[in-house]
């Protein structure tokens, strides 16, 4: 005698739970988006700062400019290796995580010089640096 599989276990789903846990999330999505426009309806005057400025600029590029003889020029002045530190960690207090330099050398300059300007963006923490050369 073969036991036979019974068939009935498809047409016996039950739906209420799945009912039950629809409601629940739309009740949840509901109160979260009363509470969302609740925080932005208050009738606030808030204070004026002529000299505020956003938590982070918008990044942008750093350019490092090195000459033949290795001097260091960022935004078209001369920088002593110091002085571009000192630029490189406030570019980084702007800017976090999304600060770029880009070191442009003489193709004549020692290579020295370049592998400074590498050492101070490691220094200061700045992730993304890179070597511009020029297309053939």
């Amino acid at each position: 005698m073969a036991v036979q599989p019974k068939k009935h276990a498809i047409g016996s789903l039950s739906v209420t739970p799945l009912i039950d846990v629809v409601f629940l999330l739309l009740i949840f999505f509901l109160v979260s988006t009363r509470f969302a426009e609740e925080e932005r309806s208050i009738e606030i005057e808030l204070p004026a700062a002529s000299q505020s400025l956003p938590l982070t600029s918008e990044p942008r590029e750093m350019f490092i400019n090195i000459d033949k003889q290795g001097q260091f020029f960022v935004e078209g002045k001369f920088q002593h290796p110091e002085q571009v530190e000192a630029l490189l960690r406030q570019a980084v207090a702007n800017n976090p995580l999304t600060q770029t330099v880009v070191i442009r050398a003489d193709k004549s300059t020692d290579w020295q010089f370049v592998l400074t300007a590498f050492d101070l963006c490691k220094k200061v923490g700045i992730q993304n640096y890179t070597a511009m050369t020029d297309d053939p």
